[in-house]
């Protein structure tokens, strides 16, 4: 078993949030134990932004979300999880007592993992009756949207833990990396230490202010690392010769008194006053989430933009991207569309993002589209046009549209819709969708297809083969008896 099927969240603050934000967008039922009051509100702002956020990432259909239970017990939460993350506050005390609770009570082939991000596994496994199934799980916030978690095994931790914790990461669209030895702070934050450490001494010495710090971040090496990371950007630097001469040529700089990175400084208050000061001026207002919004905004354009990279094949976190994405679309939303063939065909169930609509609060035009779109999609993987039957080199696609508008999408509307096929031949496939207001069923808009299927090595227009066209006809067919659409045929190809 290489999936999650049930999770479990010991903590719901900002990093207990995005995990569970990140298991219930990948269709996975998760219980949460915190005892803090607000924790019910708290979880729901994380998972209203990553839903915002996810309808920005990508257009492939999601599964249904989980199901989420906010628990009285943490025994009552963690009964029956196969994943178990903990996030509670990063005090040894608290998170021992905690993660050996849960090993009282989990299953038996349950993983176990930890949020924190420095703590030693060896050290948080020293009470647990079954330590072998405890590892370091740290990600990086948001967790819903970055994609990467430190795996670190402590000394009681099996190699069958650390393969399995491994393996499941992929399905929700993550990417574990197998830390080889336990250490302090793991591999990502000695890195953001070190640099913090020296960025508050620069603060503090008056050479910058923390915008100016910041600045120079995102305005330069930020941007190289966010798709190369260091030791590939340096490579780089060293010309044709690589890595060898850019070693040669900047090393003996390392000896030189340019750093302050093993001295500690000290956080007084006035320091504590000066970069409050000047980090409230850089904000200009703008609330805690309003910058989140701002923030994953920008990182969904960086892994769109990834994506696309090393020729569309993806590069670095887009590549993770694309392959998650291509992995949704195999599962076609993680639903077995079950009909009557004598109805048109529900085929898209979902609801309208706050990333779908306009200064109006109504959906905005291409969203239609997007939908219609999935429809199609939908249809044909029913039909047996699915991922890999595009992959060999054939597909339809769409070579006219057009879409009538009868009523308004507006934000948070269940919205649904249906697909009748009107005519089949050889090549050529003819369909009629609607979307319609789930409440109340009325239709908000509608859409005419003509579809033709290809070759796409080819790249031309070809028969489909007889599987593909006997699913197609049994479905037109028992669609033949329906009433027309209003208005259908006026348009594509003038047929009904």
């Amino acid at each position: 078993m290489t999936g999650i099927n049930k999770a479990a969240c010991i903590g719901g603050g900002v990093i207990g949030g995005g995990w569970i934000a990140r298991f219930l967008l990948a269709g996975i039922d998760v219980d949460v134990f915190d005892p803090h009051p607000e924790a019910s509100r708290i979880v729901g702002e994380v998972i209203a932004n990553a839903e915002k956020t996810y309808a920005m990432l990508t257009g492939a259909p999601l599964p249904p979300r989980g199901r989420l239970t906010f628990c009285t017990t943490l025994e009552e939460a963690v009964a029956g999880a196969d994943w178990i993350q903990e996030s509670v506050p990063e005090r040894l005390d608290l998170k021992r007592g905690v993660l050996t609770a849960i090993d009282a009570v989990a299953r038996p082939d349950a993983l176990i993992g930890s949020s924190t991000s420095g703590l030693l596994p060896t050290d948080l496994q020293r009470d647990m009756k079954h330590p072998e199934r405890l590892f370091v799980a740290h990600p990086y916030n948001p967790v819903y949207l970055l994609p990467l978690v430190e795996i670190v095994g402590g000394e009681k931790t099996s190699a069958e833990t650390i393969k399995a914790a491994m393996e499941r990461l992929p399905p929700i669209g993550m990417k574990g990396v197998h830390i080889a030895k336990e250490i302090e702070a793991f591999v990502g934050d000695r890195l953001l230490e070190a640099l913090w450490r020296e960025a508050l001494w620069l603060i503090h010495d008056d050479i910058c202010t923390v915008e100016t710090l910041d600045d120079v971040i995102r305005y330069s090496f930020g941007l190289r690392w966010a798709q190369m990371g260091l030791f590939q950007t340096y490579r780089i630097a060293g010309g044709e010769a690589g890595m060898r001469h850019f070693l040669a040529q900047f090393g003996p700089c390392l000896a030189w008194p340019w750093t302050k990175l093993t001295d500690v400084v000290d956080l007084d208050d006035a320091l504590i006053e000066k970069i409050g000061q000047q980090s409230d001026e850089q904000a200009a207002g703008l609330s805690i989430r309003e910058l989140e919004r701002i923030r994953d905004e920008n990182l969904v354009g960086i892994l769109q933009a990834l994506k696309g990279g090393d020729g569309g094949k993806g590069w670095g976190a887009g590549k993770l991207l694309k392959d998650f994405e291509q992995s949704l679309w195999a599962q076609g939303g993680g639903t077995t569309t079950s009909f009557d063939p004598s109805k048109p065909l529900r085929l898209v169930e979902t609801k309208v993002s706050p990333a779908w609509v306009d200064y109006n609060g109504h959906m905005t035009e291409h969203r239609y589209l997007q939908v219609f779109g999935d429809t199609s999609d939908a249809l044909l993987r029913l039909v047996g046009v699915d991922v890999a039957y595009v992959e060999a080199g054939h597909s339809y696609y769409t070579v006219e549209t057009h879409i009538r508008h009868l009523g308004e999408a507006k934000l948070g509307q269940a919205i649904h819709s249906t697909c009748r096929i009107l005519d089949v031949d050889d090549k050529r496939l003819h369909v009629f969708h609607t979307l319609h207001d789930t409440a109340t069923g009325e239709a908000i808009a509608t859409a005419e297809h003509m579809l033709l299927h290809v070759d796409s090595k080819a790249g031309k227009a070809t028969p489909a083969p007889a599987v593909i066209l006997d699913n197609v006809k049994a479905i037109a067919d028992a669609h033949a008896n329906l009433v027309a659409p209003e208005g259908v045929g006026r348009h594509v190809g003038q047929k009904r």
